[in-house]
This record gives structure tokens, sequence and C-alpha cells, in this order.
């Protein structure tokens, strides 16, 4: 940004929730403490529960679906919403990029939604993972993202679920013996501006914004693609096994039971997700 506008815009990062937790820093974008941040769409629904359907199990064909499904330029379920966000709570999305497929971890083997009945699985404090991890099979278990190496390591939960490189970054697979590749949510994060901040710049350095956001987004889809493998091949160097569907994963059985429990809990998201599912 600073580059494209010559200048002109500057955005200082503050990693590791230096700005707070995630309902903090939600909060601060709202009232302009926070000029802007990025987390799961789903951090958005205390402003529109709507907004947590991009986060929704099981509805993207793939990776470059996922981005076009949570673009406001491709996506007219997203355009409806961000109008929303803007009126209700002084907040608009501009810009997605690709954190991976989200997949299970756990101090044991899961192939199948019995194999966790019992079992304490952390979820983002977001009503939306409660219905996800429950239809799952497991207990529900909310814990701030920088909190749960220490969770998982003194046996507060069993597992948890996150893309690789997230697993990775975070250590978890020092205190977890199995990653299963459940692929269970595309995991696209929203980009959000406290819509004061975004309305302050001139119109060329907004339309530059959404130039750089778009580029960094595809190139979050390249390096997806590109570490995959790298990914998987460092966890089983550290000793993880991965479980996949030629090893006895039970997809469609997770599948079936999240649905399930997405249809009871949100039975008014069927028109967003049908829409989602046309996107091309």
């Amino acid at each position: 940004m600073k580059q494209k506008t010559e200048g002109r815009v500057d955005i200082r990062v503050f990693p590791g929730s230096q700005l707070g937790n995630l309902a903090e820093t939600v909060n601060g974008v709202r009232i302009g403490s926070i000029a802007m941040a990025h987390h799961d769409f789903a951090s958005l629904d205390r402003i529109v529960e709507d907004v947590s359907v991009f986060n929704a199990p099981f509805i993207y064909r793939d990776a470059r679906h996922a981005m076009k499904a949570t673009d406001e330029r491709t996506s007219p379920v997203l355009a409806d919403i961000n109008k929303q966000l803007v009126e209700k709570g002084g907040v608009r999305i501009v810009g997605n990029f690709y954190r991976g497929a989200r997949q299970l971890s756990a101090k044991f083997p899961v192939r199948s939604p019995d194999d966790l009945k019992g079992r304490k699985i952390r979820g983002v404090p977001i009503k939306l993972w409660n219905t996800m991890i429950g239809g799952m099979g497991a207990i529900p278990t909310p814990v701030e993202i920088t909190e749960l190496l220490t969770a998982l390591r003194t046996g507060v939960v069993d597992g948890q679920e996150n893309p690789l490189n997230n697993i990775i970054a975070q250590r978890f697979y020092e205190v977890q013996s199995h990653v299963m590749m459940t692929s269970h949510m595309e995991s696209v994060l929203a980009l959000f501006i406290n819509e004061a901040v975004w309305r302050r710049l001139p119109d060329r350095d907004r339309a530059l914004f959404q130039e750089a956001t778009a580029e960094m987004g595809q190139r979050s889809l390249q390096w997806s693609d590109e570490s995959l493998k790298k990914e998987q091949d460092f966890l089983r160097e550290k000793g993880v096994t991965i479980i996949e569907a030629k090893d006895g994963l039970n997809l469609a059985a997770f599948r079936a039971a999240v649905n399930a429990q997405m249809q009871k809990d949100y039975p008014n998201w069927t028109a967003h997700i049908q829409k989602i599912q046309a996107i091309q």
C-alpha cells in the first residue's frame, strides 16, 4: 500500500493480539480506536449474524470458489451483508485472503464422529464453532488462540482445528499426535476496516487499496498451493500421524453430522448457502 500510494497510506501491523483479544479487536474497529483488523468472517457476527455463513463448514467446492464467494465484487451475498455491516456497525469488509483448509488435530486418532464423543475440542469463541464442533460429536470448548497451546498441553482441551500452517506456526504439533485431513472449512479471513477511516481515504487511494488486497488475496492462494505437501512432510517429521480418507477417515459421516446440526441451528441460511454454491 505504501508503494502503491507513494507513501500516502502506510499500514502498521500489531501482531500477536497486541491490540486485544477477538472481542476487543472487533469493538476497537467499530469505534475507530483500531483502524483495521482481520479475522474469520464469523468474528463480525455480533454486528450481523448472517456474516458467519461465510465460515459455514462444507459449503465451498474448493479454495478458489471460497475466495470468489467472499469477495464483494463477485459475491452478491457478501455485497448485501457488507451493506448491513456498514449500517449497523460502521464496519466494512474490504478484502479477503486464504489461510488454508482447516484440519482437525487431537491427542488420539479420529476417523468418525463417534471417536469424538465426550472429548473436548477447542473452538474459536464464536457461536458457529460450537455448532460445528458439536456436530462433529465433540464438546465445544472456547479458547483464545493465544492460550491454546497451554490449554492443549495441560489437558483443558483434547484437540483443536486450524489450517496446517497455523498448526505449525503455533507449534501445536508439540502436543498433538494426530492430524485429520477433514478440510471441514475453507479458511478465508476477512479484512475489515472502520467505515469512517475508509471514507477519509480519497477515492484514488481506496481504489489502490482494493487493488492491493486483491493481489494479496491471489498471492495467498498461491502460497497455499505451494505449501500443502511441505506442511504435511514437516508434521510427519515431527512425529505427527496424518489421517486421510485413504486411512479410513469417514468424511461423509462428518459432513452429514455437521450439516444436520447446521440445519438445526441456522435454518435461515439455506438461501444464502444456495447463492454461495451457485457462484462460478
